[in-house]
């Protein structure tokens, strides 16, 4: 078993290595989450292709399913489940990577080692990030929410982190390359 995830990870990181640069780039940032280590980071950024798609935020939360579903009649408006439609791979990686924000904020070694590596923004954006979101999943776990509900709250909120990530190392790349072609 630990030979064939060995030989799993070397191929993951070998497709990583022949990806374009700017997917690359961004796969390296997303590492810079809590919960998001390089098979989630190539998840998401296979499963979502270029963030420059998406003009807001909620317009990735939709796009992984993670909005509530809304019944309205007339001057009503109630809101019920998660909708659940979009990306149901993209859905389960990041409610996954949601429930690491039960620990409170703090680098670990890993962190500390990518964080000089990113462009700048991303290290302030990955702080906040874990500082909102623990403060999120500690405040709903004290109000008693149940716990798929915390995940799954945290995980829309994550998405916006995603997308913030996502958005600032593509424009980043693309102000470079017409830099370059000037």
């Amino acid at each position: 078993m630990g030979e064939r995830l060995a030989r799993l990870d070397k191929a993951i990181d070998r497709l990583v290595e022949s990806a374009p640069a700017h997917m690359r780039a961004v796969i390296e940032a997303l590492q810079a989450l809590r919960g998001v280590a390089k098979l989630t980071a190539v998840t998401i950024v296979t499963e979502v292709g270029t963030f420059k798609r998406f003009r807001r935020p909620t317009e990735m939360m939709g796009y992984t399913g993670f909005v509530p579903s809304e019944y309205s009649s007339g001057g009503r408006e109630s809101k019920g489940r998660l909708t659940r439609t979009g990306n149901a791979h993209l859905r389960h990686v990041l409610g996954e990577a949601a429930w690491h924000a039960r620990h409170r904020p703090w680098l670990n070694l890993r962190m500390k080692k990518i964080l000089p590596t990113l462009p700048a923004g991303v290290a302030e954006i990955a702080w906040k990030a874990q500082e909102r979101l623990h403060r999120k999943f500690t405040r709903m776990t004290y109000c008693r929410k149940p716990a798929g509900k915390v995940a799954a709250a945290v995980a829309r909120e994550l998405v916006g982190f995603i997308w913030a990530i996502g958005t600032l190392v593509e424009s980043r790349l693309e102000g470079n390359s017409k830099a370059r072609a000037a």
